[in-house]
C-alpha cells in the first residue's frame, strides 16, 4: 500500500485565521486527487486554486451578521491523496488514504469540511462516516449528474458512479439539481425510489425545499456537493457543464435550511476545475465553503 507524504497548502482564509489543529472545530481537509475524470481535466488543481481565492473572503458574513471564522476556529489540513505530486496513486489508495484520514478527524471530533478533487473521493469519505457513527445518515447530493453507474469505463471507482458507491453501503440518498442521467440510472432511480430533486423542477416550484426536507427521514445527513450542480454561469470551471442548475440563493438558502433542521455530520465540495485566467470559479466555491462553516457555527452556537 502506498503512503503519501501529505503536501503543505494555503490555509482557507490565510494564516492569521488558522487555529492549531488542537483548539479547531472545523477542519478544511483538501484532496487533489484527479484520476478517472472523461472531460475537461483539472479538477486536481481545485483545492489548491479555492484555498489561493480564499484569502480574498471577507470575513463578514452579512446573512449571518457575523465573522464566523473565529467561532468556527479552522485548521487546514495537510493535502492527501495528491496526484499532481504522484501520478500513480489508484483509486484504492486513495479511498485507503481518504477513508482513514477522515476516521482520526472524526475520531477527534472535528467538522470535516474535504476539498476535492473528482467525485469519487466522496465513497471513501462516507465510508468513513459510516464506519464511525453505525447508524444510519442521509446523503444529500448536490449534483448535475446522477453518479449512480454500477461502473464507467472499467471502474467502480469512477467519478460517475460515486452515489452508487454510498447506496450500496445502505444509505439513503437525497439528489438535487440533477439534469442529467443515462438509462440506467434512470432505470434505478424508479426501481429504488430515489427522491430526485430534478433541476427543471426546482426551477418553477417555489416550494421544492420543504419538498426536499420533507423527504430526509434520518437525524443526521453529509452534504456532498459536486459544483457542477450550481448554475455554470456561476460556477463555469467544472469538468462536465450542465446549463440549468441552482443559483446562489436557492443554494444558500436550501443549505441553510439543511443545517437547521439536521445534524449536518460533515460536508465535501468536489469538481471544482479552475479556468484559465479567472477567478470566478474558485473565488464563488470559496465563499460557499466558507458559508458552510458560517451554517454549521450558527446551528452549533459558536
Amino acid at each position: 500500500m502506498l503512503v503519501q507524504t501529505p503536501t503543505a497548502v494555503v490555509p482557507f482564509l490565510g494564516s492569521e485565521i488558522k487555529a492549531s489543529y488542537e483548539a479547531s472545530r472545523v477542519v478544511i481537509l483538501p484532496i487533489p486527487y484527479e484520476a478517472t475524470t472523461t472531460y475537461r481535466k483539472g479538477c486536481e488543481h481545485g483545492p489548491e486554486a479555492l484555498l489561493e481565492a480564499s484569502v480574498q473572503l471577507e470575513y463578514y458574513d452579512d446573512e449571518l451578521d457575523r465573522e464566523t471564522c473565529w467561532g468556527g476556529r479552522i485548521y487546514t489540513h495537510s493535502a492527501i491523496a495528491d496526484t499532481k505530486s504522484d501520478r500513480l496513486i489508484s483509486s484504492e489508495t486513495m479511498l485507503h488514504l481518504t477513508r482513514e484520514t477522515v476516521s482520526q478527524l472524526i475520531e477527534d471530533g472535528k467538522f470535516v469540511i474535504a476539498l476535492g478533487g473528482e467525485h469519487s473521493i466522496t465513497t471513501g469519505i462516507v465510508e468513513a462516516y459510516r464506519q464511525a457513527l453505525k447508524e444510519p445518515f442521509t446523503v444529500i447530493q448536490i449534483d448535475a449528474h446522477g453518479d449512480m453507474r454500477h461502473e464507467y469505463e472499467g471502474s467502480i471507482y469512477n467519478h460517475a458512479c460515486v452515489m452508487r458507491r454510498v447506496l450500496d453501503m445502505g444509505l439513503p440518498t437525497l439528489p438535487v439539481a440533477i439534469r442529467s442521467v443515462c438509462q440506467e440510472e434512470a432505470n434505478l432511480i424508479k426501481e429504488k425510489s430515489i427522491p430526485v430533486m430534478w433541476a427543471r423542477e426546482i426551477a418553477t416550484d417555489p416550494n421544492w425545499i420543504d419538498r426536499a426536507i420533507a423527504n430526509i427521514s434520518t437525524k443526521r445527513v453529509f452534504i456532498t456537493i459536486d459544483v457542477d450542480g450550481i448554475d455554470p454561469a456561476l460556477i463555469p470551471g467544472v469538468g462536465t457543464p450542465e446549463p440549468g442548475g441552482l443559483n446562489w440563493y436557492a443554494l444558500t438558502t436550501f443549505l441553510r435550511r439543511v443545517f437547521e433542521t439536521f445534524d449536518v455530520i460533515g460536508c465535501d465540495v468536489m469538481e471544482l476545475a479552475p479556468v484559465v485566467d479567472s477567478v470566478v470559479s474558485q473565488f464563488t466555491t470559496a465563499k460557499l465553503v466558507y458559508k458552510l462553516i458560517g451554517y454549521q457555527s450558527l446551528s452549533q452556537g459558536w
